[in-house]
């Protein structure tokens, strides 16, 4: 019998997720930053700061950044962690890996980038001492493996770090679902020329598991004090978690 998973709100196999998720990200790879701009009002960004600031990377760190795409949170990490350090910038997408490493380039960071499943890291037990993964957690199929393969790879006393799009308050669920069924897809259409990719992105927030269960999750894999922030009302959330 075939596994299956969600696919946004679709039931497909799971090895259709994993082709169907492919073609959103090389989709919308050329335009995923400008995309990511618009559709967080700049707000991403913010996020991904409080992110790094949480991370605390230091010189000589070493430093795994999943689903990194275009290498936001991998550029500031090979600056801090500095010639000592390594910061591994992996994707499971070739076109996106290909722009973060590209991005990195120009900025003359020469850190290893790595097309590689986050269900099955090829890194050794206890190698390092951070762990990301930003907005990429909720396309993984099952992030449960994913989340113990992150544990698995951390030193003890390290960090997981992950940033994700979680519930939003109460108030803000009505026009928050009218902003991403309705405005998203057609912001999609007109930038990026793609507006099924944008109608799964919002999907794929309203699939992935809200802030407690995320927290949750993270300990059963192993993790201990696990704790999250509340990122513009939960539109996203940062959840961190300790391998002791």
């Amino acid at each position: 019998m075939t596994n299956t998973t969600h696919f946004g709100y679709k039931t497909v196999a799971e090895d259709d997720k994993v082709r169907e998720v492919a073609k959103v990200f090389h989709s919308v790879a050329a335009k995923y930053d400008i995309m990511n701009d618009v559709m967080s009002a700049g707000l991403h960004r913010l996020w991904k700061t409080f992110t790094i600031a949480n991370a605390a990377v230091r010189p000589g760190f070493k430093c795994l950044d999943i689903a990194g795409g275009t290498g936001d949170l991998a550029k500031v990490f090979a600056r801090q962690a500095g010639p000592t350090g390594e910061v591994w910038l992996t994707d499971i997408n070739e076109s996106m890996l290909r722009v973060g490493r590209d991005r990195l380039l120009n900025r003359g960071l020469l850190t290893p980038t790595l097309l590689c499943d986050a269900e099955k890291l090829p890194f050794p037990d206890n190698y390092f001492d951070r762990v990301s993964v930003a907005f990429g957690l909720r396309n993984m199929t099952h992030k449960d493996q994913a989340l113990a393969e992150m544990r698995r790879v951390l030193k003890p006393g390290g960090k997981l770090l992950v940033l994700e799009f979680s519930k939003v308050a109460e108030p803000l669920q009505k026009p928050y679902d009218f902003y991403s069924f309705k405005i998203l897809p057609w912001m999609g259409q007109k930038i990026a020329n793609d507006a099924e990719s944008y109608r799964y992105l919002a999907e794929s927030i309203r699939m992935h598991p809200d802030q407690e269960t995320l927290k949750t999750m993270m300990e059963e894999a192993g993790l201990e004090r696990v704790t999250y922030y509340n990122l513009t009302a939960g539109v996203a959330a940062l959840h961190t978690g300790i391998k002791l």
